[in-house]
């Protein structure tokens, strides 16, 4: 959404808010636990969630896929301190990929390596990474490691590339954020891998000798090129935005260079741009729509909401309604 030019600096300054507030663990734990809080965050969050459980999640899917799109499902959670819980949160990751399995779906499973134990030691997340990884070989489907905040990049893309060159685990794909300088150096040595890409902008609040401005033109430069380097190169990649040019120019290179669609994707987030990849897959483009499930929404939700903060104005109706 376009807003006046004068109201710009206010819109960017609540975005950042929004984004600082949504890596705030102290506040995470207040709105997701107490009892008063709780159930206006879950309000706000229906709109960008497919529900709590597995079962919600693939319900969700399974009318993602009926309108003609792949899917991809996410546990959501990060930042696990606890063997033991980080144990756990992998059995549910687990459980997904053999009911994705029993119901033969056209879907994915994504998930951030700090929530399966990353933080806690990194051999730790390597081995639950790989757990899931292999079930979901079992079944031929991908699995996709999510990013994560800029200083636990090196640790990402470590055991991303362990698990290639290791295990051979080909069905791992890794999540690229363009806004970020160092991508220009680590995108090149992530496609030497065969996993696919997913190239997003990126939504964490970074300082600008790291990243890019959310909204700037060198972001959306720089996201044109990546995207575009990843097509003409025949690597595998999802082109993840919402952005309506972006798009445009994208789908106008692959038709004109005739690209392979078993190649690339386009790729959206459930309450999202969904009018979007409905339409990108009526032009016969192949299109997923991914689908978040699970109690700890709060970083997922505030950051969607800042990505265009004229949604606090949805927010404030959804806790109304």
């Amino acid at each position: 959404m376009n807003f006046p030019a004068e109201w710009q600096p206010l819109v960017d300054q609540a975005a950042s808010a929004l984004r600082a507030l949504a890596l705030d663990e102290t506040a995470k734990e207040r709105f997701c636990n107490d009892p008063l809080l709780r159930p206006y965050m879950h309000k706000v969050s229906q709109r960008y969630v497919a529900g709590q459980t597995v079962d919600d999640a693939l319900r969700r899917v399974e009318r993602i896929i009926a309108r003609g799109h792949a899917a991809s499902a996410e546990y959501m959670g990060e930042s696990v301190r606890d063997e033991a819980f980080a144990m756990a949160e992998t059995e549910v990751f687990m459980e997904l990929v053999r009911a994705i399995g029993q119901r033969n779906l056209n879907c994915s499973v994504s998930f951030d390596l700090s929530h399966v134990g990353s933080l806690v030691d990194s051999e730790l997340g390597y081995h639950n990474a790989r757990r899931i990884a292999l079930a979901a070989a079992e079944i031929n489907r991908e699995v996709m490691i999510s990013m994560e905040a800029i200083e636990r990049a090196d640790a990402i893309y470590a055991i991303y590339t362990r698990l290639h060159r290791e295990d051979d685990l080909r069905n791992v794909g890794i999540t690229v954020p363009a806004k970020r300088h160092r991508t220009a150096q680590d995108l090149p040595a992530l496609m030497k891998l065969p996993g696919r890409i997913r190239l997003v902008k990126g939504a964490f609040q970074e300082q600008e000798d790291v990243a890019y401005a959310r909204n700037s033109p060198e972001l959306a430069t720089a996201y044109r090129r990546y995207a575009q380097e990843l097509l003409l190169s025949g690597h595998k990649c999802s082109i993840a935005t919402h952005d309506r040019g972006i798009q445009a120019n994208i789908s106008d290179l692959i038709l004109q260079e005739r690209i392979d669609p078993r190649w690339f994707e386009f790729e959206s987030l459930i309450g999202l741009g969904t009018e979007q990849i409905d339409a990108l897959q009526a032009r016969g483009f192949p299109t997923r729509e991914y689908a978040v499930f699970g109690q700890e929404h709060f970083l997922y939700v505030l950051n969607r909401i800042a990505e265009e903060p004229v949604r606090v104005y949805q927010a404030i109706i959804d806790v109304m309604a």
